[in-house]
């Protein structure tokens, strides 16, 4: 299997996702037996890590991620870290259940140079029966610096 999903007919059906806790779903996609977020193939970015209330993105933005200005675009950060946010949040979704992002907020720290490998780490920090909350940090690689940060509200949902 392709790590990115190429076409609709590549992503779960609603009843396969329902049939399995949002950690099981995340840990297949980290295997490679479910195909990734169709968005990080074009974003560059891919899932890295999945523990119990924490996901990890690793990725590189290009020139084609910048802005008019030549700097990483602003919806590069935040389309990454919304990623890790869900995703995290997915791992406590119980099985029958799903979630979908209520609002998600960013904030840029620092400009990220073109070509520099990230690291964005995301933890829950709440998880109860309809809503969870996480927060996250974009870092880069080879320099360990804060180069955004952010956090959402999402709703779970009953199958």
């Amino acid at each position: 299997m392709t790590r990115f999903a190429q076409d609709p007919a590549d992503l779960p059906d609603r009843a396969m996702l329902l049939s399995m806790s949002g950690m099981e779903f995340m840990q297949a996609m980290l295997a490679g037996d479910m195909p990734e977020h169709t968005i990080g193939d074009l974003m560059n970015y891919h899932l890295d890590l999945v523990e119990d209330g924490r996901t990890r993105f690793r990725g590189v933005p290009t020139f084609g991620h910048t802005n008019p200005f030549g700097q990483v675009h602003g919806g590069w950060y935040g389309t990454v870290l919304d990623s890790a946010l869900g995703c995290a949040v997915m791992t406590l979704v119980p099985r029958g259940r799903w979630y979908t992002t209520l609002e998600y907020k960013v904030n840029i720290t620092r400009a990220l140079p073109v070509g520099m490998e990230i690291v964005a780490d995301a933890r829950v920090l709440h998880a109860g029966r309809s809503t969870a909350v996480a927060s996250a940090e974009l870092c880069g690689v080879a320099d360990g610096r804060v180069y955004a940060t952010g956090s959402t509200t999402c709703i779970i949902l009953a199958g």
